[in-house]
């Protein structure tokens, strides 16, 4: 039977302002977050997920979404809820599967504001917000204060690569705290990235505040790819089972993960179209041709040879580049 629509729409769960896991009674519960007002004074909510059990452990915080066209992340957050349905758990895990709600609306990386004066800003570069600055950076503060920051001993950050590139299972851990590195090899990743992390980054947010964190980047950007939503959910459940807030054996570590420190993005020195000559996770020797560029009569005018020897991470999956746009990324 067909749910009426406004069921559909709207569910009936209840709306919150803060979300404390600690009061909470053991068992599943859906909320609506109400993180903002948009320009007309209308609330804008956020649904999150809650699965918490009746003995102690780790608390755990699942987002995806920040980038609203990264929609892997979000189908593996909300695939590891479907998971959890009905499983035994001990903590918590809170999943909040669609952050920026202006983005994923529009297919946009950024989040939008309706202010006048105002640009579109990427979230992921001012968290923890502030509570007095403009509307992307008040969203920002109350997600942090009210829902994130307070029920996370640890987190992880579900993204892809933005649209018109892909990249593997990638996770970014900063090194130097050992949860952060022990939580990204439980992901079974193709890539790790050893990353101290850029002010404004949720990851880099999280750590600084003493709570470790991971960004895992599931696959392409805006197209679907199941077999990566699939990986990435495998690895999460890996890490809620080594953490023992779920039961059953933990998978071990992939030794064909590439980990590496440096980071070398090869980008359009002019506008066309893109023809890309290397596969992800390709070794690459210095001077190996990577790509080539086409203007608009199919005209060759630029190659691009790789600067360093290394491992492709990213590569481009649209043909269009405009000039200082990626068309390989190297780890090394």
């Amino acid at each position: 039977m067909t749910k009426p629509l406004n069921e559909c729409i709207v569910p009936m769960y209840p709306t919150i302002q803060a979300l404390d896991v600690n009061a909470l009674e053991p068992g599943e519960h859906k909320f609506w977050f109400a993180v903002a007002t948009d320009a007309i004074g209308h609330p804008q909510t956020l649904p999150v997920r809650v699965f918490k059990g009746s003995k102690p452990g780790k608390r755990i915080m699942i987002t995806a979404g920040v980038h609203g066209d990264e929609q892997n992340g979000i189908l593996t957050a909300q695939k590891l809820a479907r998971e959890l349905e009905g499983k035994s758990i001990s903590g918590c895990v809170t999943i909040v599967p669609a952050v920026n709600l202006s983005g994923i609306a529009r297919h946009s990386r950024d989040f939008h504001s309706a202010a006048p004066d105002s640009s579109s800003a990427n979230l992921n570069r001012i968290f923890p917000g502030n509570p007095h600055g403009d509307d992307a950076s008040r969203y920002a503060n109350s997600l942090w204060e009210n829902l994130l920051k307070p029920n996370a001993d640890l987190a992880i950050d579900l993204h892809s690569q933005t649209s018109g590139s892909a990249y593997p299972l990638y996770a970014f851990a900063d090194y130097r705290i050992d949860d952060a590195i022990r939580m990204a090899r439980l992901i079974n990743p193709d890539v790790i990235l050893n990353d101290p992390g850029d002010p404004g980054i949720l990851e880099t947010v999280y750590n600084r505040a003493d709570i470790p964190s991971i960004t895992i980047e599931v696959g392409v950007g805006r197209y679907t790819d199941l077999e990566m939503v699939d990986r990435a959910t495998t690895g999460v459940l890996n890490v809620l089972r080594c953490y023992e807030l779920l039961d059953g054996e933990v998978e071990s570590a992939n030794n064909a993960c590439v980990e590496g420190n440096t980071i070398t993005s090869v980008r359009a020195e002019q506008g066309g179209f893109v023809i890309c000559h290397v596969e992800l996770l390709e070794e690459v020797k210095q001077g190996q041709k990577l790509a080539t560029q086409y203007n608009s009569f199919g005209d060759e005018i630029q190659t691009y040879f790789s600067p360093s020897a290394g491992v492709v991470i990213s590569h481009n999956v649209e043909s269009v580049r405009a000039p200082g746009s990626l068309v390989v990324r190297l780890i090394c």
